[in-house]
């Protein structure tokens, strides 16, 4: 299996990528404007049939945004003067993974926990109560030892939530969801190889279509 990763560097002077860009309703946006750059017409949701996983951030360049998939996107499809593209395949990167190896890592993740019944009646607790401070890191520790890794050090910066529509028509189109979102950073030890390719590829947590999930990697020097 190809993985491809796609740098999106949006340019300033494109409408469309600054209305893109920013506010709660980026993630799902973005959501719709990655996905206009695979084929029409397939089987089911577009997103899990390409395999899409992205993010948007900032670097000390501007932002860019990053996009995962098992097929390699079209950026002919972009709105015209949307900003630079550049597409490269991860197999090298994939095959390159080996049972102990140190790696940086970067995902932005929804943490979050499902209460019991009990509990939720008890405390007034929503169906997902989301994570922050020690309780996001130990939700990342706990999905990164699921995925392979073993997380040696732990940046966790809160963003800014994100919202959008529970469904695309019907009334969940009227029912708006939050989306809260952590950035982790650091450095992890590879403990299963083939668990990790195959995290990679799935993403971590929830929230995938708001732009939370994309684990990245990169091997540390």
């Amino acid at each position: 299996m190809t993985l491809w990763l796609t740098r999106i560097v949006p340019s300033p002077s494109s409408r469309d990528a600054r209305r893109d860009l920013g506010g709660a309703d980026e993630g799902i946006r973005l959501h719709r404007r990655v996905l206009q750059m695979f084929p029409d017409g397939v089987e089911g949701p577009a997103r899990a049939a390409f395999g899409v996983l992205f993010r948007a951030e900032e670097t000390p360049r501007g932002p860019q945004i990053l996009l995962q998939s098992r097929t390699e996107p079209d950026p002919s499809r972009l709105p015209a003067a949307y900003g630079s593209v550049e597409t490269r395949s991860l197999d090298a990167l994939l095959s390159h993974l080996r049972k102990g190896m140190v790696v940086n890592y970067r995902c932005v993740a929804n943490p979050v926990r499902k209460p019991g019944e009990a509990s939720r009646k008890a405390y007034g607790l929503p169906p997902v109560v989301a994570l922050s401070g020690n309780a996001a890191v130990e939700w990342w520790e706990r999905q990164a030892r699921a995925g392979g890794l073993e997380p040696l050090h732990v940046n966790a910066d809160p963003l800014t939530a994100v919202r959008g529509n529970q469904g695309p028509q019907g009334p969940a189109a009227k029912r708006v969801i939050q989306q809260a979102r952590v950035r982790f950073d650091g450095a992890a030890r590879v403990l299963d190889a083939e668990l990790l390719r195959e995290r990679l590829a799935s993403g971590i947590g929830r929230g995938k279509a708001y732009g939370c999930g994309l684990l990245t990697l990169a091997p540390a020097r």
